[in-house]
């Protein structure tokens, strides 16, 4: 072993893994004597990565989010599963990893390939709580969430999910989009995800808050929570922004100054790393304000600011939301007996590597998202964890603290402990994400393994056996601006966590449908 760089730990997980992973696709949790009459509040927030005051920003204004984790454990480095949403999604409802699912888009339903999967809102539902969504959990394309574009699930719900009439768009860019449908209507034209009418990526109208579906739906939240609050609930409130486009009210935009935006210093791609691995700002350019830029040009510096403002508004216009919410819970006397987790469904990119408005990598800025658990009577409330925690074990926590029997084919692990002591025994030494990109004219998944100190992204191109590394240092390194694999002296560890990837995937029998 060279220069030392592999820990004790890490060396552990690699002489162990046969045991590991003979446990490691079961759940850890066992029912309870009894069941508890505990609520669930489950917050999903779209793109939210943790630009949180609670996760250590300086420049975001996120005052509600804060003092709920100020009553719970803040998990400092949760990973999703793959940085996309309706997959992100499928896969932390289900407890299953992508490969189990075989769900990596955006138009593959759960029930496809795993139609007897019960989902964590439909295990709260057949085990007698009231269980009911709001807008966004599973993943739906609001510009038409009605037709096109929605995976829900009508067996998770215990009466059909509930949709904002409001739109994500301010009425400069709704009213565009609108005659942009009309336009399409009568051209006879077929809508699919490259064409659906949008309108503006930026907008700060002077309207209330519930002129916006985020508004809407906290307002419906509120009016949920007063309809059960004498039974048991899981209440799923799923809000869409900060997804572009970043629409908020002005007075969120105006919470910041153009001036005081910091941009990420990191404005360029990783030294070393393959091109294909990183994702521009394809989702941007279909909107009307951006949809002129070509695919090789570079934002001018105004232009991100702009955008960097915009997210940051909306991440506090959604703040905002989460407080309207938390506030109800309160004066219906409802926290001391409701379960609360707040999380983003990926990560996401606002300049990081240069890569604008977007996800769909391996990068650690794609799959770290934030996570806020507080349950009643959490001995540590307020502690920050470090542990590395998965999307996967979201759905055998919420069922240990509930009681309830999860079922035998979840993947993840009971990080419930880790609520009361944040220094509890935990086993999980790394966290599994995985991403496609098409390398030599081939649709090859990406798979990264992230330890303590290090992230290795291996892509394997099937026709030919090509193997392409990525290795970050994260103790020199946390940006990720540094593809290590090649250097000499960091052999050893990219051998070693390769084979804790292939001792992981080997494992699988799905066929993976690209």
């Amino acid at each position: 072993m060279c220069c030392g760089l592999l820990t004790m730990r890490s060396l552990f997980l690699v002489g162990s893994l046969s045991l590991f992973f003979n446990l490691y696709g079961q759940s850890t949790d066992t029912a309870k004597a009894s069941r508890t009459d505990y609520n669930v509040l489950f917050l999903m927030v779209d793109d939210l990565r943790p630009q949180l005051g609670c996760y250590g920003d300086t420049m975001v204004k996120t005052p509600h989010i804060d003092q709920l984790a100020a009553t719970g454990t803040v998990f400092n480095r949760a990973y999703c599963q793959i940085a996309l949403c309706n997959p992100s999604r499928a896969s932390l409802l289900t407890g299953l990893r992508p490969d189990e699912l075989n769900v990596y888009n955006l138009t593959t339903h759960i029930r496809e390939h795993a139609p007897d999967a019960v989902t964590l809102p439909q295990l709260f539902k057949n085990n007698g709580w009231q269980s009911q969504g709001l807008y966004k959990i599973f993943h739906l394309i609001p510009s038409d969430p009605r037709a096109f574009g929605n995976m829900d699930d009508t067996a998770s719900w215990s009466s059909p999910l509930w949709l904002p009439t409001k739109s994500v768009y301010g009425p400069k860019g709704e009213a565009l989009r609108q005659r942009k449908l009309d336009e399409m209507a009568k051209a006879g034209d077929t809508m699919d995800y490259s064409n659906i009418p949008r309108g503006f990526a930026t907008e700060a109208p002077t309207i209330p808050d519930s002129a916006l579906a985020d508004g809407e739906t906290a307002v419906q939240a509120i009016k949920v929570l007063n309809e059960l609050k004498d039974e048991r609930f899981f209440l799923a409130v799923g809000f869409y922004k900060p997804h572009l486009p970043f629409i908020a009210p002005k007075e969120y935009w105006d919470l910041y100054r153009a001036a005081d935006i910091v941009l990420p210093n990191n404005r360029y791609a990783p030294k070393n790393a393959p091109e294909f691995a990183l994702q521009k700002y394809a989702d941007l350019r279909l909107y009307e304000d951006y949809k002129h830029i070509p695919y090789e040009a570079e934002l001018t510096a105004t232009q991100q600011r702009e955008l960097l403002h915009g997210y940051l508004a909306c991440i506090s216009y959604v703040d905002a939301q989460v407080g309207n919410i938390l506030a109800e819970l309160d004066r219906l006397g409802l926290r001391d007996n409701t379960v609360i987790v707040l999380l983003g469904d990926h990560g996401f990119q606002v300049g990081e590597h240069n890569m604008w408005t977007t996800k769909h990598t391996n990068y650690e800025t794609s799959v770290r998202a934030p996570l806020i658990v507080a349950k009643p009577g959490q001995k540590a409330a307020g502690a920050v964890s470090d542990e590395l925690v998965e999307f996967v074990d979201i759905y055998p926590t919420l069922a240990d603290i509930c009681g309830l029997e999860a079922p035998a084919s979840l993947e993840g692990e009971n990080f419930a402990p880790l609520l009361d002591n944040p220094n509890a025994p935990w086993s999980k030494d790394f966290a599994l994400s995985q991403y496609p990109k098409h390398v030599d004219d081939e649709q090859v998944m990406g798979r990264s393994i992230r330890t303590e100190r290090y992230r290795l992204v291996e892509w394997r191109v099937p026709s030919t056996g090509r193997v392409i590394h990525e290795l970050y240092d994260h103790e020199v390194d946390p940006d990720e601006n540094t593809n290590v694999a090649t250097y000499p002296r960091y052999k050893d560890v990219v051998n070693a966590l390769s084979q804790a990837l292939h001792n992981h995937w080997n494992t699988k029998t799905t066929t993976i449908h690209l």
